[in-house]
């Protein structure tokens, strides 16, 4: 290792302070079939599984250090190969991100690549053959560092394995981006480095990995370590020969690498430069000049660690993974009631839904409840339906479906269904007099310490609690659609709620694992007071006289899961009609009810488009309804007036307090919309763009956070 990179890395150690360090244990071995002395390096960070193992600085430093003492051993003859592995359950899984965001130095940011290629390269440039045995979960740099070995294992019990880089806005900086495709060809090094990342970064089995030719060998995860140094032995006698298919560096290249860009464009509309830094990289790596493509990664790496994307990916990830597992401003978890029995009241799609939900997080009785008997069967068969189909996957087997099963009931009669539940929740008409009625209902025959929880998704808890006798038991818990994929759900505290009944709702969240956010009992809570404001800007614009396809086409920038008309449809126009109306009536002056929107549903129509070729066209008979003003707008101007009325919105709901803080906000739109991690929400983007400024006057976040630190 060249002392400038060895340097480097000593001062980049500096400043991860806070690093946990992984160490790199050298133990010898003797192989079976007397194939010879061993060394296997042990990656292991001192915790247990639930704190996986990372490669900082220090980390990289103790793994030089280990390869130092084998590569004497290799060049004295006293060893015929070495392998690496991590502790139990986790082989490693990349770079340790806490001091990737402490990075403020183009320089710093190339030393963090350039140190662990320097590092892991030499685990291919060692006298004596390599050899990787994924056992447990690897991502980024440790699938990365097991590329460079001349062979791989990989564990049937894998959970996980994954290059994340692009999803969080890096490349596959140590080796990924230039020996993937060079191992199994393009095609399938696009679909994990590009396509999986993502699609909401997409994990692989230990199966998939080896069908997918990055490992050599697959072996059971009981006795993996055992079987994979006998295979070991054996390709080191000779016995067994590792043949892998010839790559096609033709014509199939290029077009792996122009799949990838149509894959990006679907999914970031060129907003993030991850991915096409990394396709870049994929196309030149064709040529199999492999320091030339661990050049170009650094070059990437150091490019996009000093960016906004990357910093927001981060934020995001942080976001996803600790501020969600600890919700700002829920009650002390020891308050919380027992649950052994859940109420529905509704067996509509959504209450089935939740049903099964519950059913099969909590695993205690689930009873629905409706107007008539045919309702609840259908109900009742919609979760039966559902168990048979993970039966049929072989997610769970005849005994645990035969139990679920018997678990879900229906009834008429509330009394007889509710007398003995813990926790009630109603999924019935977005009215709320209906709303309060069924409450009304349920409340008569529902048990003292029973939990009320609504699904609305506008309408105020409060209200809907005021003319109970308990107002303090119920909860706003709504859910986002569908209910089995979104992960979060908004916690709506009344202007009664107890702290019982709100660390109550948390504790079933966590079981239920969902991402759990408080929210003040204002109208449409968060994500859909904030898509209501974005979508109705759009439709403003529209109704004004701009195009659809140019109102359409100027949120492309954003890199958001689908257009707002697309998402119109997907959650119905009468619904987005009906939030609307209820936004209109508690904030008239900013948001309108459209009067096109209002004739598509009175129409009958699902949504603007049709799909005749394949492709969202507009729909002639929609074309034909609209009324359109004649003030047309540029994409820049309507982008820029669309942003303003976001930042308006968010800005005036952290002034009222409906969340804590602009993380919250973040946090919502991320598990709730499926906005992307490069945005960071949304809240990381306005800062970056200088809309927030513009707008409020102010930065959202402090400098630092979802930023490069000062």
């Amino acid at each position: 290792m060249s002392t400038t990179t060895a340097e480097l890395l000593k001062g980049a150690a500096e400043l991860f302070p806070d690093e946990v360090v992984t160490s790199a244990h050298v133990r010898h071995l003797d192989l079976p079939f007397g194939a010879g002395r061993f060394a296997l390096i042990t990656l292991d960070n001192g915790f247990d599984h639930t704190k996986p193992t990372t490669f900082g600085p220090g980390s990289l430093a103790n793994l030089n250090a280990a390869l130092d003492q084998v590569e004497k051993e290799a060049a004295d003859g006293e060893i015929v190969g070495a392998g690496i592995t991590g502790k139990p359950f986790i082989f490693a899984v990349g770079a340790d991100l806490k001091g990737v965001e402490l990075l403020k130095r183009h320089e710093d940011a190339l030393a963090i690549g350039k140190g662990g290629h320097e590092v892991f390269k030499r685990l291919s440039g060692l006298a004596v053959p390599t050899f990787a045995y994924y056992n447990g979960a690897a991502m980024g740099g440790g699938v990365e560092v097991g590329l460079h070995c001349s062979y791989r294992t990989v564990s049937k019990a894998l959970p996980a394995f994954s290059l994340p880089e692009v999803f969080l806005g890096l490349v596959p900086g140590w080796g990924g981006c230039a020996l993937l495709p060079n191992l199994i060809g393009a095609d399938k090094a696009v679909s994990v480095i590009i396509e999986n990342s993502l699609n909401q970064n997409k994990q692989l089995k230990g199966q998939q990995v080896f069908d997918l030719g990055i490992a050599d060998a697959l072996f059971e995860g009981a006795d993996f370590l055992e079987q994979s140094l006998i295979w070991t032995a054996q390709v080191l006698k000779g016995d067994v020969t590792v043949e892998r298919p010839e790559v096609d560096r033709g014509e199939a290249w290029d077009q792996a690498v122009a799949k990838g860009r149509f894959i990006a464009d679907g999914k970031v509309h060129g907003a993030a430069p991850a991915a096409y830094r990394a396709l870049d990289i994929i196309a030149a790596a064709k040529s199999g000049d492999l320091q030339a493509g661990f050049d170009a990664e650094d070059q990437a790496l150091a490019d996009l660690i000093m960016g906004g994307e990357l910093r927001a990916g981060i934020y995001s990830f942080n976001l996803v993974q600790k501020r969600a597992k600890r919700p700002a401003g829920a009650p002390d978890k020891s308050l919380a009631r027992p649950v052994t029995k859940v109420g529905v009241v509704g067996a509509g799609l959504m209450a089935s839904q939740l049903a099964l939900l519950f059913l099969r997080r909590l695993e205690v009785p689930v009873v629905l409840t409706d107007i008539d008997q045919e309702r609840i069967d259908k109900g009742v068969g919609y979760v039966h339906g559902e168990i048979d189909k993970l039966l049929g996957k072989g997610r769970i087997n005849q005994d645990k479906a035969n139990r679920l099963k018997a678990l879900v009931t229906g009834v008429l009669d509330k009394a007889e269904g509710f007398a003995d539940a813990d926790f009630i929740i109603e999924a019935v008409f977005e009215e709320i007099g209906v709303k309060q009625q069924v409450f009304a209902e349920v409340e008569a025959v529902a048990p003292a310490h029973a939990i009320l929880a609504t699904n609305t998704s506008s309408l105020s808890v409060s209200e809907m609690a005021s003319k109970l006798k308990h107002p303090e038991r119920v909860v706003g818990f709504h859910f986002f659609n569908p209910v089995a994929i979104l992960p979060l759900l908004e916690i709506v505290r009344g202007e009664k709620t107890d702290d019982a009944a709100l660390a109550t709702a948390f504790g079933v969240a966590k079981k239920l694992k969902k991402t759990a956010v408080l929210t003040k009992d204002a109208p449409a809570f968060v994500v859909n007071r904030i898509l209501t404001r974005f979508m109705g800007e759009i439709q403003n614009v529209i109704d004004e006289g701009t195009p659809v396809e140019v109102a359409e086409k100027a949120i492309e920038p954003l890199g958001l899961p689908m257009s707002p008309l697309v998402l119109l449809e997907l959650v119905g126009p009468a619904i987005g009609l009906h939030v609307s109306e209820t936004l209109h009536g508690a904030f008239p002056e900013r948001f309108k009810v459209s009067p096109n929107l209002k004739a598509v549903v009175e129409a009958g129509k699902r949504g603007f488009y049709v799909y005749d070729s394949g492709k969202p066209e507009l729909d002639p008979e929609v074309a034909a309804l609209l009324k359109q003003g004649d003030s047309v707008l540029t994409e820049a101007q309507v982008r820029d007036r669309v942003l303003d009325a976001v930042a308006q919105e968010i800005g005036l709901m952290l002034d009222e307090g409906v969340v804590a803080e602009a993380q919250d906000i973040d946090l919502c739109l991320i598990t709730g919309a499926g906005w992307p991690f490069h945005l960071g929400g949304i809240t990381p983007y306005l800062d970056r763009e200088g809309v927030s400024e513009r707008v409020t006057g102010k930065k959202f976040l402090a400098p630092g956070v979802a930023s490069v630190p000062a």
